[in-house]
């Protein structure tokens, strides 16, 4: 991989179920980490970062852990964009109550234009969102294409940052064509509940890809009760760098 740099912050339990401004103090406070670390590994203020979220298999937290980063972001001032790619599975667009008649895979299939998809999140003013619209018969295809290429870079001129909700990377090809197209990828891991073969197939992928694997975010981690004395220890989130992360992510499974 061309990066080494590796991020993990673990969210607290309710990162399933909650967004944005719902977010517990502890929560807030390990996805502003995470977008710390993020601007750490992207440190090029001038062009817009854009940035793919997967996981190994479905369930881990990935749709969830992208919008709260989102959300993160926008509240530094920051113009941010989700752009819902799991075109297969769509959640998040359902959970904010948007319009999904139209999305990414019709703006992708020359069927629409962008002010036609673009929708305000409702979670931030500065968050912007494009759902993933009809489900298409080539949803890799429609990702890969060099349509995609031409409207990140159309989109990137009016953000600071891009994001995109990915299906897992072991079940099908998208984070992997996508991978080509942006800054970097951040897989998504939950704990005990991750397989390592699984993990270490995603991982695999992506280096085959030759992806820039940003990092990992670790998600449902049980933060052991042992008082304020190790107080990021008790709210459960954490980062690090090099072997010593390693150690813990290959705790995950």
């Amino acid at each position: 991989m061309r990066s080494r740099r590796k991020i993990a912050a673990v969210a607290d339990r309710e990162y399933g179920s909650m967004l944005g401004g719902q977010l517990s103090f502890a929560a807030s406070e390990a996805y502003k980490l995470l977008r710390t670390n993020l601007n750490f590994a992207l440190p090029d203020e001038q062009q817009c970062r854009i940035v793919g979220v997967t996981s190994s298999v479905r369930g881990e937290g990935k749709s969830t852990t992208t919008m709260n980063l989102a959300y993160s972001i926008a509240e530094t001032g920051k113009l941010v964009l989700v752009i819902e790619a799991d075109m297969r599975l769509p959640t998040f667009s359902k959970r904010l109550g948007l319009n999904n008649a139209k999305g990414i895979s019709n703006l992708l299939a020359g069927l629409c234009t962008g002010a036609d998809v673009l929708q305000k999140s409702g979670l931030h003013r500065n968050l912007w969102v494009i759902p993933a619209g009809d489900i298409p018969p080539n949803p890799s295809e429609l990702l890969g294409s060099e349509q995609m290429r031409i409207t990140l870079e159309v989109l990137s001129k009016d953000f600071d940052y891009i994001l995109l909700d990915l299906p897992p990377v072991t079940a099908v090809s998208d984070p992997l064509v996508v991978s080509k197209l942006v800054s970097g990828m951040v897989l998504v891991v939950r704990q005990n509940y991750s397989s390592r073969r699984f993990l270490t197939e995603a991982v695999r992928q992506l280096r085959f890809a030759d992806a820039k694997l940003l990092g990992f975010v670790m998600t449902g981690a049980n933060a052991p009760d042992e008082g304020r004395r190790r107080y990021y220890e008790k709210y459960g989130y954490s980062y690090g760098y090099g072997e010593e992360s390693r150690k813990k992510r290959n705790k995950a499974s």
